[in-house]
């Protein structure tokens, strides 16, 4: 079976070239199927009018340890989003409306996010730990080294827009080397979870035009996961291409 017509986005969750770039392959591509890096659970959060907050009983279910990274992490995005003006997962958010708005199928492709936090909690090592405050503190007390170590001296970064492939692969290298463990369970199992989602969605409209939407930090691996699963199929990107965490 060939199959020409899927179309892979990856995006900053907070950046606003995401949301034009969305905005644009909707009008160029106009896709029937609509896969996003989301399940059940984010999707209602999003659609959400009230502040989402993580209660203290979701600790049985996903560990301490899942729990403190969720909460931190939507901290973090939160700020950074107030900073540019656009709240985390708006791109994620606006290609669901365009789909609904266009008569597009929409598929939640990406692995529930209790899973993930539960195997996070299980998977964070002492040394990982240690890590991670060695590496905040460096980059709070030895800026430049922290920098220097990563490649990125004399670098900029503009959040309201999707970094440069290239910057992508190496911050997504130099996490896989330092966190191993958090990789896998943040990163490489996902991307398995979303390519064969992916190709199920293939086969099941062989016919319709497809649009992934992922974090531009999954996009080269799950690129080549789909591929490697469906050897026939050619998957092209719009561009020119972003990638995103």
């Amino acid at each position: 079976m060939d199959y020409k017509n899927v179309v892979i986005i990856g995006t900053s969750h907070i950046a606003s070239e995401s949301l034009r770039e969305i905005k644009k392959t909707f009008e160029s591509f106009k896709p029937e199927v609509v896969a996003v890096e989301l399940d059940i659970k984010r999707l209602h959060a999003l659609n959400s009018k009230q502040p989402q907050k993580m209660s203290f009983s979701a600790v049985r279910r996903i560990g301490f340890k899942g729990f403190l990274f969720a909460v931190l992490g939507r901290y973090a995005q939160q700020k950074l989003g107030s900073a540019v003006g656009v709240s985390p997962g708006s791109e994620m958010k606006l290609a669901v409306d365009l789909a609904y708005k266009n008569g597009a199928v929409v598929a939640l492709i990406d692995q529930d996010i209790e899973i993930t936090l539960k195997r996070f909690s299980k998977a964070l090592t002492w040394r990982e730990r240690f890590r991670f405050f060695a590496d905040i503190l460096k980059s709070v007390f030895r800026r430049k080294k922290a920098v220097s170590d990563l490649g990125l001296k004399g670098k900029t970064f503009d959040l309201s827009k999707v970094p440069e492939d290239e910057l992508v692969r190496k911050l997504i290298r130099q996490f896989k080397r330092r966190y191993p463990n958090i990789y896998k369970v943040l990163v490489d199992d996902r991307n398995k979870v979303m390519a064969s989602n992916i190709v199920r969605l293939m086969h099941d409209f062989p016919d319709k035009r497809v649009l992934v939407v992922v974090g531009a930090g999954h996009e080269f691996d799950l690129l080549n996961l789909v591929k490697k699963k469906y050897n026939r199929v050619d998957v092209v990107k719009p561009k020119p291409s972003h990638i995103s965490v």
